[in-house]
């Protein structure tokens, strides 16, 4: 091999997990608002991953209503193959269902398999109502999970209705829960979620799949600071969603 010749170095890869309500009370412009912003993300998601030498981001989607189903079946789809079929709405809110389906494949034997290595994920979960499920015991599992303790994680409240102390005890703080009341800010949450943590969990050193650890924690803190920022710019900014309607 002469000393000229470019030596291609694999890259980690790194899971973003979009965890969706698709239930009843989601139906119309909330999943609208959900179905759009994913499709329109997706470009900006494809170039963080195309420009971090690090980290190949892919990205892993679940639906849950009257049980859960994992729209990426066969694991995790590398950002530039990724593409958005829209969901529709209807059933109950079996977030136990999903949080049981996202602990069997936060494993190296399932999602987690890669043979370069991996970051610790992203999760994202939305959603707008009150569990149906058994919930709490699902997610109590879950948490013994060390890549969920690991990862970036982060939850929009939309509507009224969201049960906030839920999603905090998902995330593990109020501070990745995000309010949101309206179609035009429920698509730019995501949109401004997505790639923010993309950005924030597929650089720095790689992942030590065990609880408690600091950069891990050091990235949620991280990916905290921007969710603050984010919310005090929305805020500030003059409401232009008036005719949207509130949820």
């Amino acid at each position: 091999m002469a000393l000229t010749d470019k030596i291609e170095i694999p890259r980690r890869t790194m899971v973003l997990f979009f965890i969706i309500d698709a239930s009843g009370s989601m139906d119309g412009s909330k999943i609208g608002a959900v179905n759009t912003a994913i499709q329109e993300v997706i470009p900006a998601i494809r170039e963080v991953s195309e420009e971090n030498a690090d980290a190949q981001i892919k990205i892993a989607a679940l639906e849950f209503s009257s049980g859960a189903r994992w729209l990426t079946p066969s694991g995790p789809v590398p950002a530039e193959n990724f593409s958005w079929n829209f969901i529709d709405a209807a059933g109950v809110t079996d977030l136990g269902a999903a949080c049981k389906a996202l602990n069997e494949k936060l494993s190296t034997k399932a999602f987690m398999q890669e043979a370069t290595g991996s970051f610790a994920p992203a999760i994202f979960l939305l959603s707008d109502g009150e569990p149906t499920d058994d919930w709490q015991s699902a997610l109590q599992t879950l948490r013994q999970n060390n890549w969920f303790n690991a990862a970036v994680k982060v939850a929009v409240a939309i509507g009224d209705d969201a049960n906030k102390n839920m999603l905090k005890e998902f995330t593990g703080t109020m501070e990745a829960v995000l309010e949101v009341h309206n179609a035009v800010m429920l698509k730019k949450m995501i949109k401004f979620v997505s790639v923010r943590a993309s950005q924030v969990a597929s650089r720095s050193s790689n992942v030590n799949a065990s609880a408690g650890d600091t950069r891990d924690e050091q990235k949620q803190q991280e990916l905290n600071a921007a969710l603050n920022e984010f919310s005090a710019e929305a805020a500030a900014a003059p409401d232009n969603s008036a005719d949207d309607g509130d949820w």
